[in-house]
């Protein structure tokens, strides 16, 4: 019984003392403590600039339809009903071999009847670099034909705890012929 015990506290222990990824530990008594020092902290502003890289097709598919409204034809202009799930690839440049910043995964639906226009619900999770282990959340309408979009930050863990914020997204690459975009976010957002 005693060894029990003993491997109970050590093991209690190991997992308060073992940092997350982006060294900000994430168990629930070191989550209170943040949030009791949150009244002496001040805001950051933090403003990123990547891109991302959406394939629908050939050997590194990043991009998928898992649902599809059956009244939907493929010539569909809007392909309203239309669901896709992604995790595509973030990078310092346009360039798919470009330096690799994180991911970006979420899903898009295409929801709207009239000109094209996605809900867009993604998680940009960052795996280097100072926010390494760090994720943002971004909830919005993405009218893909516009020149700009402006999708919300409605969140964030880690360095970005309690995230608010602006995601501008505009299509910097569409190709058809082959499924592809590259898409240039920047991104502006408060957090602690």
């Amino acid at each position: 019984m005693e060894k029990l015990s003993a491997i109970l506290i050590l093991c209690s222990i190991m997992m308060i003392s073992v940092p997350a990824t982006h060294g900000i530990a994430e168990d629930p008594k070191s989550v209170e403590k943040w949030f009791e020092n949150l009244t002496h902290s001040k805001q950051k502003l933090t403003k990123l600039h990547f891109y991302f890289h959406d394939i629908e097709s050939g050997n590194n598919i990043t991009s998928i339809q898992v649902a599809r409204a059956p009244n939907n034809n493929s010539t569909s202009a809007a392909a309203f009903g239309g669901i896709n799930v992604f995790d595509n690839a973030m990078t310092v440049g346009p360039n798919i071999t470009s330096k690799q910043l994180g991911r970006a995964q979420g899903l898009f639906a295409a929801s709207s009847l009239g000109p094209q226009s996605l809900l867009i619900t993604m998680n940009l999770f960052f795996t280097q670099g100072e926010f390494n282990g760090s994720t943002l959340a971004i909830v919005g309408r993405d009218p893909i034909l516009d020149q700009y979009r402006e999708m919300s930050v409605v969140g964030g863990s880690g360095e970005f705890r309690l995230a608010r914020g602006i995601a501008t997204a505009q299509t910097f690459l569409n190709n058809p012929a082959t499924n592809t975009a590259v898409l240039e976010y920047h991104v502006v957002v408060i957090h602690y």
